[in-house]
């Protein structure tokens, strides 16, 4: 068949290593057709047997123990069921004993006598204590727990003289991550070894059939026989499967005699590898060899149980951090000032270092980016996209761009606005790591027989390299949390713009209706004067009109200039706000004289100010109180200094601020404001927009009710001294 093909470092890659066309010589296979007739077996049946086989010899009529011929029998049956579990039994054949394999599969029966060279009361103690270590690994609470215990259990009850746990990473590389070994060997602990050690074909055989023995890596393979012409036999099962040569050369160059590797399966993925090297040859009994794998199904199960907790734990973070920043969007008028406040909670759930946010042209960044980076990121993300992109080393990276991203490599970017260029951007740094490679990962051309070739490295020896240029890739949970997140996003961004889009068209209505009534009593105030009438107060109600007109027009200008992101373009100067308070105060007085407007305490504040907007964010404060305070109880003013900064403090006698209203009480439009029967001209516009102009001088303002009154306080920087 298959048996002896040559292949070297070329051609292994494409090496059909389940179909070698022979077998280790520790036993004997026969295999037979579906109907139970012979189609072949090893070279050496007939001396490991007893009998010579014939082709198309009956099964049954086969000088075998019956209880191999019944295992035959079964798996004969298991073929309808396409089931490829094995069937195994002890026997003894010319006075020799042998474990009996047999499985069906791919049309064909396959029964393998393996000798056993332990004697079976050994081999049941050895089994005891192979399944008495599931219960101290199913205890573990860590993978790293998990590995170590594992390998020295594995190592305890199988003797190999070295076990170790081999973990891929995305990359299909490995890395040892636990180790029990005989004293005096190298340890290979924390060493990585390229996927090129484990082409893809044998990484599929290792998920299909998780346990495969090498017992002597100095043996001869033994030939199939059988028909000539007939397919090859399809060894994907079998536990005498011989194996690659370039496998085989590649363990001699590591000085190792006899080998065993247990697959730690995950969801049909090669999650990892038990690895077990003897410096001599060695023969695993079956049953031990058994229990090693039922103990990788166990260590496979304890670490999807860790992982899917982990999972959970993330998941349940990343789903509460979702609700308070939909809740925030919906609320909040300025989206990018809301990530800003989730910033912390994104980066967390998704393990990034910063974070970049873009709307409309503006970009804000959160984390330790260097000046510029931030816009120059956005400006390398795709118009309209709707859908995650990353990024994950430099070279995924326009050339562009890759000279300033310094150590910010990993990107995840959430498109959550694309009409409005609005992006949620996680970064990652790069991984610097130090690897130590197992030996250095190149091919080495020898000169055989047949001329040249490519072998597996002959040297071992830590090869130390710095790898950089990228992150540690995006998490399968990490992305699945994004996913949800940008739709949550993309969901608020169209509810708070349907909303915008409907109290847009409501202040348009609004003005309309209000700027008439000023308009039409200067109207009038001109007729009067046309005629020649001299009445008391009209110069006054002109005077009165047309600032509740300028008013209302200087906040939608205000208004426009937020909602562009072009800022109110704050011209900040020392201000000593004892001058400007009491000047405020001086002007209310004068305008409401039935007002009692009272200066309670008075602190000397110098603040780098706007003296005109922080005038207009008091005004408004003023204004404000005026119109809600309770009749005849006065309007108190406070002005102090605490911790490094300037307080304000506006007071009015009334009941607190319903909850409902203050959840949206510095927005703009609010329907508590609108058409308020105590500010009938209001707009809504006056805390939104000194709430914008504090922030703009990196101040805020706060409401809170002491004492029966409502009070704003403001508080802004002291100038430097």
């Amino acid at each position: 068949m298959e048996h002896g093909r040559q292949v070297d470092l070329l051609s292994c890659a494409d090496e059909p290593i389940h179909l070698p066309g022979s077998i280790q010589p520790h036993g004997a296979l026969l295999f037979f057709r579906a109907d139970g007739a012979l189609e072949g077996w090893s070279a050496n049946a007939p001396a490991r047997l007893g009998f010579e086989p014939r082709l198309g010899q009956a099964f049954d009529s086969l000088p075998l123990p019956d209880a191999a011929l019944g295992l035959i029998a079964l798996g004969l049956e298991a073929l309808e069921d396409t089931d490829t579990t094995p069937a195994v039994t002890a026997l003894t054949i010319n006075e020799a004993d042998y474990d009996c394999v047999v499985h069906g599969a791919f049309g064909r029966v396959i029964a393998e006598f393996e000798a056993r060279e332990t004697p079976a009361e050994e081999v049941v103690l050895f089994a005891v204590k192979a399944h008495g270590s599931i219960d101290r690994l199913r205890r573990q609470k860590t993978i790293d727990g998990l590995l170590q215990a594992a390998v020295r259990q594995v190592r305890e009850f199988t003797g190999f003289d070295r076990v170790m746990a081999y973990r891929f990473r995305p990359d299909d590389s490995g890395d040892v991550v636990a180790e029990a070994r005989r004293e005096d060997l190298t340890p290979y602990l924390g060493q990585r070894y390229p996927a090129s050690d484990i082409p893809a074909q044998a990484r599929r055989l290792y998920v299909l059939n998780t346990l495969r023995m090498i017992a002597d890596v100095d043996y001869n393979a033994v030939p199939l026989l059988g028909e000539p012409g007939a397919a090859p036999l399809d060894m994907s099962h079998a536990v005498l499967r011989s194996v690659s040569p370039v496998h085989v050369e590649y363990l001699k160059n590591m000085g190792v005699g006899a080998s065993m590797s247990v697959s730690i399966v995950i969801n049909g993925r090669l999650w990892g590898l038990i690895a077990c090297h003897h410096m001599s040859r060695k023969l695993v009994p079956y049953a031990i060899r058994m229990a090693a794998d039922v103990l990788a199904q166990v260590i496979a199960s304890t670490i999807h149980s860790i992982e899917a907790r982990e999972d959970a734990a993330l998941v349940e973070q990343a789903a509460a951090m979702r609700t308070s920043l939909v809740e925030a969007l919906l609320l909040d008028e300025d989206p990018l000032e809301t990530l800003g406040q989730h910033a912390a909670k994104l980066m967390a759930t998704s393990n990034a270092q910063a974070l970049v946010a873009s709307l409309d042209g503006r970009v804000v960044a959160h984390g330790e980016l260097p000046p510029g980076l931030a816009d120059a990121i956005v400006a390398t993300l795709p118009e309209g996209r709707h859908d995650l992109v990353t990024r994950e080393c430099a070279g995924d990276w326009p050339q562009d761009v890759r000279e300033q991203l310094g150590k910010w490599v990993g990107m995840l970017a959430l498109p959550y606005d694309p009409a409005a260029n609005g992006w949620c951007v996680l970064l990652r740094v790069e991984q610097i790591e130090q690897v130590a490679w197992g030996g250095r990962p190149e091919k080495a051309v020898q000169v055989g027989p047949l001329g040249e070739r490519l072998t597996p490295r002959g040297s071992f020896d830590a090869w130390y390299e710095t790898v950089r240029g990228c992150a540690h890739p995006w998490e399968p949970t990490v992305l699945s949390n994004a996913r949800l997140t940008q739709a949550e996003l993309v969901r608020a961004t169209s509810a708070r713009r349907a909303q915008l889009d409907a109290t847009r068209a409501q202040l348009l209505a609004m003005l309309g209706h209000d700027l008439r009534d000023p308009l039409h009593s200067i109207n009038m105030a001109g007729m009067v004067l046309e005629r020649g009438n001299n009445q008391q107060g009209i110069g006054k109600r002109i005077q009165s009109s047309t600032n509740r007109m300028q008013r209302m027009i200087g906040q939608v200008l205000d208004m426009s200039r937020i909602d562009r992101g072009l800022g109110l373009g704050v011209a900040p100067e020392p201000v000593e706000l004892s001058e400007l308070v009491k000047d405020l105060l001086d002007e209310a007085r004068m305008a409401y004289p039935s007002i009692d407007f009272e200066l309670v305490c008075d602190q000397q504040a110098v603040v780098d100010a706007d003296r005109g907007r922080i005038g207009q964010v008091l005004s408004n404060l003023l204004s404000n109180a005026r119109h809600h305070g309770e009749p005849g109880h006065p309007i108190r003013v406070c002005l102090s200094r605490a911790e490094g900064k300037a307080v304000i403090e506006v007071s009015n006698q009334g009941v607190p601020i319903a909850d409902e209203i203050l959840a949206t009480l510095f927005n703009p439009f609010k329907r508590a404001s609108l058409n308020n029967a105590r500010n009938r001209s209001g707009l809504g516009l006056g805390l939104y927009i000194a709430q914008q102009i504090v922030r703009e001088h990196r101040g805020e303002i706060v409401y809170r009710h002491e004492h029966g009154r409502v009070v704003f306080a403001v508080q802004l920087p002291l100038a430097a001294a």
